[in-house]
């Protein structure tokens, strides 16, 4: 007998993408929901799903979704963003693993979407602990990109993929990296960012060649060029904002 699941997501306005995510984990022992103020139709499809349906103010990426985590009342919980759905095969893969797991989560393969397409099959997906024992694993505190932490053993789990529809258009990516490179400007603030300048004019490059060849992103033809190049972009953008963030610094010094 598996170790019983929840599964948890936060939403505000995803009235879109919500019914995908809850319908593809609809064999979990509960669904939690966590809305922080939606005024479309969110709240009825997790209602709908027969969800435990919550409702917080939003308090930031990491603290929302450890509340939500923190409400869940099993051990063991899969985190979905509302943007993103198990495939069809993750659900033995994943009621494998919960027999008799040996450590505290388990690593996802996430397929993108990009932009009119879906990552080609030989492209090197990321992976990402979304499956774990919630009382040993808690959300980091990285601002836009926040992610649960343990510094207990995991394991990846390939079988276990699940699918992200979160860029259907290049408008929308364009809106993200700005949007998320104004977000991390802080934080990188407050972290050495020795070589600044070098960082600036090497790491966009080299990280271009990382996604585009190395990961493979190639294979998804030119949805893949403009995808690497906007990653590259992105990288850019970071170091470029806190950059910014450090001349207007110091001359509020002088």
């Amino acid at each position: 007998m598996r170790e019983p699941l929840s599964l948890v997501v936060t939403t505000f306005d995803n009235a879109a993408t919500l019914a995908r995510c809850l319908a593809s984990a609809t064999w979990a022992d509960e669904i939690v929901v966590l809305d922080s103020g939606s005024t479309d139709a969110t709240v009825e499809i997790a209602a709908a799903h027969g969800a435990r349906l919550f409702h917080e103010p939003f308090k930031g990426y990491a603290a929302q979704k450890q509340s939500a985590i923190d409400k869940a009342a099993h051990r063991w919980v899969l985190l979905l963003d509302a943007d993103e759905a198990l495939t069809d095969g993750a659900r033995a893969a994943i009621e494998a693993a919960l027999q008799a797991p040996a450590v505290a989560g388990f690593r996802l393969p996430r397929r993108e979407q990009v932009f009119w397409t879906f990552n080609h099959a030989g492209v090197r997906l990321n992976t990402h602990l979304r499956l774990f024992d919630r009382t040993r694993v808690r959300m980091n505190t990285v601002p836009v990109h926040a992610a649960p932490e343990t510094r207990e053993p995991v394991a990846t789990l390939p079988g276990a993929e699940f699918v992200h529809y979160g860029e259907p258009d290049i408008a929308t990516k364009v809106a993200k990296i700005n949007a998320y490179s104004t977000g991390l400007v802080e934080h990188k603030r407050g972290r050495s960012r020795r070589f600044l300048g070098a960082r600036l004019v090497l790491y966009p490059g080299f990280f271009f060649l990382r996604q585009y060849l190395g990961k493979r992103w190639f294979l998804d033809g030119w949805a893949g060029f403009i995808n690497a190049v906007s990653a590259g972009y992105y990288v850019f953008l970071k170091y470029a904002k806190v950059y910014e963030a450090q001349r207007r610094g110091s001359r509020r010094d002088r």
